[in-house]
């Protein structure tokens, strides 16, 4: 019987051209995948004109912190599709003639709406809405004389079924 001898692995220019393609290719397509999902998860404007922004910051920032030093403060239920606001001062309840409430998802502007509550009471005010699950950034505005009374941003989580 003749036997073959076994050849030991020699690794060639060919090898480890497909080494290095391998490699590269893999590195190039997390590098679009994630570029995609940057770009399709998240709108990336925070404000129309950042030149514009910056020159009104300071005198937004004042009056931030001059409705802050009121203690005018609110306070935000969502009870199923129930939507309800209270606006408290250091004296109790403040009376306002209107709120705004702004949802935002922190991510994307698809899902964002804004809401007319309707007043209840002195400080009170409450409307019908579906807010879907999730995460939401809202922002309170409430007038009275058309002057704001009370400016306030905040992070809630809305439980119950993901759609």
């Amino acid at each position: 019987m003749i036997r073959a001898a076994n050849k030991p692995f020699t690794l060639t220019g060919w090898h480890m051209l497909a080494i290095m393609l391998s490699f590269f290719g893999v590195v190039i397509s997390v590098n679009f995948f994630m570029a995609y999902q940057a770009v399709s998860s998240w709108s990336g404007l925070v404000v129309k004109n950042t030149y514009v922004a910056s020159q009104q910051f300071n005198s937004k920032v004042a009056a931030e912190r001059a409705l802050a030093a009121t203690g005018v403060t609110g306070n935000l239920t969502v009870e199923g599709t129930a939507v309800r606001y209270e606006v408290t001062g250091p004296d109790g309840a403040v009376s306002a003639d209107e709120l705004v409430l702004a949802f935002r998802r922190p991510v994307g502007d698809r899902q964002d709406f804004s809401l007319t509550l309707a007043p209840q009471g002195p400080g009170i005010f409450s409307t019908q809405h579906e807010v879907r699950a999730g995460h939401w950034i809202v922002e309170a505005i409430a007038t009275r004389d058309g002057k704001p009374i009370l400016h306030q941003t905040r992070r809630i989580a809305v439980h119950g079924e993901r759609s």
